[in-house]
């Protein structure tokens, strides 16, 4: 008999059984062997600081985004007060996964089948990688944490099955050395329709390699081609490829986390990845840590209503973060013209500052009355056309 059965191992299923068992929980996670996500890696210093990412899995410290328009117009944004920190999730998601397991929870590698319920007893059926057969594991409670097409949500969450997504794809190559087109301490973020049309792509520093790629929610995009195009137009056709991946990306939070009974989701699985930004691991992770602390709960007061925690906590802290950059991907993130418009606002310093602090921090500053002002006035000329698109 398990306390908590988790579905999934990377950032946010991991993140939640070693939060249980240092808790004092009896865990077990099952994870699929072998799969690695698409992601550019980035995490902010809140990530670092509040789920103890060790130095030595961060594989570069960027100092500088630079936000590149349709025309080609780069705009570079300082990282002030610190460093946005890089992983490489073929290490990184193994690293959260065995430390949970050294913590004392039990890892099995299988896949999701089911959950049978009977004469009052949760039972969680997947099958083994190593036998091909289909477990059993007896359970309280299960934390679903398998991903944007997760089979927990779609069989046990009402409206799991009605996630929207885009599909993100990149390559990672061998890293160039440094030079005028390419910074091992940059990260380039490219809003080009080219590349993709309601979304963006990405130049992501990785150390000795880097991480190349786009997104979509566009049915027809040849994502691979698009990579390509934006290998070329980065200097980075030459490059050596040294693996190629992809996966679906939630677009937005579900409206339920819970079954009401015995079933709370966590990161991808319950929608939680940045609007505008597409960035997921410290959510994810959050997100981990609030299904585990909603599971404690209720193995604490007997109440599956105290499932809903999850949910609750997390849109608490983050629901206006979230409605802002779902906002600014809707206005800006619709034509080249738009995507020129905001490029260009990404000049002001207000705009610069207050953006990183919020990520950094992923919280809405509080800043000075005249910036919000300006700011503010600024973002309703460059939508309203007022302002031309190359105007600074």
């Amino acid at each position: 008999m398990y306390d908590v059965v988790v579905i999934g191992g990377g950032p946010s299923g991991a993140t939640a059984a070693h939060d249980l068992v240092m808790s004092g929980h009896k865990v077990a996670m099952i994870d699929r062997d072998g799969r690695i996500k698409p992601c550019g890696g980035a995490i902010p210093p809140r990530a670092i600081s509040d789920f103890d990412i060790p130095d030595a899995q961060l594989i570069a410290k960027v100092n500088t985004a630079r936000m590149i328009s349709p025309t080609g117009r780069a705009v570079d944004i300082p990282i002030e007060n610190g460093f946005v920190g890089m992983v490489d999730r073929k290490d990184f998601d193994p690293f959260l996964r065995d430390r949970a397991v050294a913590a004392g929870a039990t890892g099995l590698t299988g896949t999701f089948r089911r959950i049978n319920r009977t004469a009052g007893q949760t039972n969680v059926i997947y099958r083994d990688k190593a036998s091909g057969k289909e477990m059993s594991l007896q359970t309280k409670l299960v934390i679903g944490a398998d991903g944007a097409k997760s089979a927990v949500a779609k069989a046990e969450v009402p409206g799991g099955e009605k996630i929207n997504y885009v599909i993100a794809y990149h390559e990672i190559i061998e890293a160039p050395a440094a030079s005028n087109v390419y910074d091992p301490l940059r990260c380039d973020v490219i809003y080009d329709g080219k590349i993709s049309p309601d979304f963006y792509g990405w130049v992501f520093p990785h150390g000795a390699s880097c991480s190349v790629g786009m997104g979509t929610g566009i049915d027809g995009v040849d994502l691979k081609q698009a990579t390509a195009d934006l290998r070329a137009a980065s200097g980075l056709t030459g490059c050596k490829t040294l693996r190629r991946e992809g996966a679906p990306i939630p677009l937005r939070p579900m409206d339920k986390w819970d079954n009401g009974h015995d079933v709370v989701l966590a990161g991808d699985a319950a929608g939680v990845v940045a609007p505008s930004s597409g960035e997921g691991i410290y959510y994810a992770m959050m997100g981990g840590r609030l299904a585990a602390t909603a599971a404690s709960a209720c193995l604490a007061s007997g109440r599956a209503k105290d499932l809903t925690l999850a949910r609750k906590l997390f849109m608490g802290e983050h629901k206006n973060v979230f409605k802002v950059l779902g906002a600014m991907q809707n206005a800006y993130y619709r034509s080249d013209d738009r995507r020129e418009r905001f490029v260009s606002l990404c000049h002001d310093v207000d705009v610069q500052r207050l953006t990183f602090e919020a990520y950094m921090n992923k919280k809405l500053v509080a800043a000075k009355p005249l910036a919000h002002l300006k700011i503010g006035v600024k973002n309703l000329a460059h939508l309203t056309g007022i302002v031309s698109a190359t105007r600074v």
